[in-house]
């Protein structure tokens, strides 16, 4: 189907295409829940996302998972291999699905792909919704199945062994991942930290005085007496000099002061979060290096690849042709992450000597690939042991001394 008639028929109609007959979804009209226990998918004033140190700890991650890549092995599905091989949807790139996966799996700990479908029903994409908008089903037959809502009363059907699905902190669900409820306590002390910033700058806006006041005795007088004191010397046209009667003694001024969380303290909160995502703050602001990366890699960036690279391999493939050797790998040039220097170093080391070919050198740069790049070459002086004789002579061969491989 053209573009022109894919852009006609809109968002909606290729994430729910024409839904399953009764026959299609084996004979069954009646589901049912797969379990009683449903996780809440929002936290803290109905969003995690909405605080400004967690959205920068969970966009951390996103980044550097978008710079993820996502191939498809094999010789099965060479249709859709070519279709995500270009991107996942027609509405967003590889970058753009891979940060929001992360981001919704980071904010609800559950994350479903479904299938985007043709006339046919046939796959032609993955698209990630919110699992709040997501129940899983049961029909009769035992067979399990995904809801998902995309317009308020709009929801589509599709199988889940059809579907990716991610998940963390699994407990007591036996699908679902908890909510992020385990996070309150810092997001309350945030909060709180934060209201008392704004009161102590309201406050230090206003003045505040307190004296001893002589010869009033009726509470009266006194309440006319405050009032004649704040319109002359505090409303918006005066002057900016208090004046104070000889009847006015010991006046002194209101210091109000909102406590704030010290440096120690806050440095505490911080930790708590970044300990929860699994960054830092060198992550976060672009100042980690080499091993630092590495190791972010390593926890973080590869976990979510792998399972990501397991679950759409189930959602694509079945079970004999993942026998076969077709798998989606979602994976990274972990070399990216090292310093300018360790590259420079990798690439003498490793290069000479055949182990890395020269469009591979170029990748550790970010450098494009050349026509005729993907060749190693080897210094002349080393020899494959093929070229030694049994007597100890070198081989007399003029191609196993070559300078390339």
């Amino acid at each position: 189907m053209s573009n022109k008639q894919m852009t006609r028929r809109g968002l909606f109609d290729w994430l729910f295409p024409k839904q399953p007959t009764q026959t299609q979804r084996e004979g069954s009209t009646t589901f049912r829940l797969t379990t009683a226990y449903e996780p809440v998918f929002h936290d803290y004033f109905g969003s995690l996302y909405e605080d400004a140190l967690v959205r920068s700890a969970i966009e951390a991650k996103a980044r550097h998972i978008s710079k993820l890549k996502v191939e498809m092995q094999g010789s099965a599905q060479p249709s859709l291999k070519s279709i995500l091989k270009k991107a996942p949807n027609d509405w967003m790139t590889w970058p753009q699905f891979l940060a929001r996966c992360s981001t919704i799996l980071d904010c609800t700990n559950n994350l479903f792909i479904v299938p985007v479908q043709d006339k046919y029903l046939q796959t032609i994409g993955f698209f990630p919704v919110l699992p709040e908008r997501v129940k899983l089903l049961e029909d009769k037959k035992g067979k399990l199945w995904v809801q998902y809502q995309f317009k308020s009363d709009q929801f589509g059907y599709v199988e889940f062994d059809r579907c990716a699905y991610l998940n963390k902190h699994q407990y007591r669900s036996d699908m679902y991942g908890e909510n992020n409820t385990a996070l309150n306590s810092t997001m309350n002390l945030i909060a709180i930290n934060d209201q008392a910033i704004k009161e102590a700058v309201r406050s230090s806006a206003s003045y505040r005085f307190m004296a001893r006041v002589t010869n009033f005795t009726a509470p009266d007088d006194l309440a006319l007496e405050r009032q004649r004191f704040t319109r002359d010397n505090l409303s918006g046209d005066s002057s900016g000099l208090l004046l104070f009667p000889n009847t006015y003694a010991d006046i002194k001024q209101i210091d109000s002061k909102a406590y704030t969380v010290d440096a120690e303290q806050m440095k505490l909160i911080q930790t708590n979060v970044f300990n929860y995502f699994g960054v830092n703050e060198d992550i976060i602001q672009s100042k980690a290096k080499s091993d630092a990366l590495d190791a972010f890699f390593n926890s973080v960036i590869e976990p979510f690849a792998i399972s990501l690279s397991e679950a759409m391999s189930r959602a694509i493939y079945t079970d004999r042709e993942r026998e076969f050797g077709n798998h989606v790998y979602v994976s990274a040039n972990r070399l990216q992450y090292m310093t300018t220097s360790e590259k420079v170093s990798m690439a003498q080391q490793l290069g000479d000597r055949g182990v890395l070919t020269v469009n591979e050198i170029r990748e550790l740069f970010n450098y494009a690939p050349i026509e005729g790049g993907d060749v190693a070459y080897i210094r002349g002086e080393y020899k494959p042991t093929e070229a030694i004789t049994e007597g100890g002579a070198e081989s007399t061969n003029e191609e196993s001394g070559s300078g390339r491989s």
